[in-house]
């Protein structure tokens, strides 16, 4: 280990790898995997081809990076989102965050970064389809353990499936990301997911809870 004061020597970097890699999922997303030339990544990272090589190895590699770090930025996201104390909130804050996500503030909707890009290379690319099936399911599984929280805590049945109730949040996420692309408003999509989500919740909850709201 060296001192931060300490000089260095040789070249210093001359690219931010998140800046880069931020930047390269942008061009990604734009186009998709196959449309996206690599002057077109030189051009959106503001490196040389060498450099690029030199950084995060050819196209392929650098798409594979990109789709890594989408995915741990998403669960992270996700964990904290699915924190609420209540349920419906937990679920409602992760499809208001992906669908500020989906929607940016300029240009076209653009959905999911992930479901976008990657479900089409999947059919031909083996390293894509593990890559894209790992990340939906980590999603599941963050699904899942919230809602066996909300089962401890008495918010959701005792016969209430964790893993198919996880399975229907995710489905309901796709379904904006997919929904976002083709047009649907998020006003539109919004009220799709809240009708998800009290769907969920009432369907799953302990009578109990029930009889509570009634009264």
């Amino acid at each position: 280990m060296t001192d931060d004061n300490t000089p260095r020597r040789g070249r210093p970097r001359a690219y931010d790898p998140d800046d880069a890699l931020n930047s390269a999922t942008r061009a990604f997303w734009r186009s998709g995997y196959a449309a996206t030339s690599l002057d077109a990544l030189t051009d959106a990272t503001q490196m040389n081809r060498p450099s690029l090589y030199a950084a995060f190895g050819d196209k392929h590699a650098l798409y594979a990076a990109t789709l890594e770090r989408y995915i741990e930025m998403g669960r992270r996201e996700m964990e904290a989102a699915l924190d609420a104390p209540a349920l419906a909130d937990a679920l409602m804050r992760v499809y208001d965050r992906s669908l500020a996500m989906y929607f940016p503030t300029t240009g076209a909707a653009r959905g999911c970064f992930l479901i976008g890009t990657a479900v089409t290379e999947a059919m031909s690319d083996a390293d894509v389809r593990e890559r894209l099936g790992r990340g939906l399911r980590e999603f599941d599984r963050l699904f899942e353990r919230r809602f066996r929280r909300a089962q401890d805590e008495g918010e959701l049945g005792p016969n209430a499936d964790p893993a198919a109730l996880a399975g229907v949040a995710s489905a309901l996420l796709h379904t904006l990301a997919l929904r976002s692309r083709a047009g649907d408003p998020p006003a539109t999509l919004r009220r799709t997911a809240k009708q998800g989500v009290d769907l969920i919740c009432s369907s799953s909850s302990t009578p109990r809870r029930r009889a509570r709201r009634r009264r």
